[in-house]
This record gives structure tokens, C-alpha cells and sequence, in this order.
């Protein structure tokens, strides 16, 4: 995230629930999908279907 002053509070938040959700989660490593991340586990999952 980019260091700056918010206005509120809830710009912040704002901000901070965007960064996880949609930076961090989609990068981060997951037990279930064999410690891919999901983008990475969604592509090979696609290309099986693609393969089929």
C-alpha cells in the first residue's frame, strides 16, 4: 500500500479491505489448493478443463 493521509477513518478502511481482498488474498498462498494461490490454482484448474 502506498503511504498517505486519509481524510477518515473510513477511507482507511476502505483502503486497507481493498488492498487484502483483492491484492494480497489473490497472491497469498493456500493450504487447501496445495499452497498455490488462487489465481495460480484457478489458471491450472481452467487449463484442465480446457485439456479435457
Amino acid at each position: 500500500m502506498k503511504c498517505r493521509v486519509y481524510s477518515t477513518r473510513d477511507e482507511a478502511k476502505g483502503d486497507v479491505y481493498n488492498y487484502i481482498e483483492m491484492i494480497y488474498n489473490s497472491k497469498r498462498r493456500h493450504g487447501f489448493n496445495d499452497q498455490q494461490s488462487p489465481v495460480t490454482f484457478e489458471k491450472q484448474y481452467f487449463s484442465s478443463l480446457d485439456s479435457v
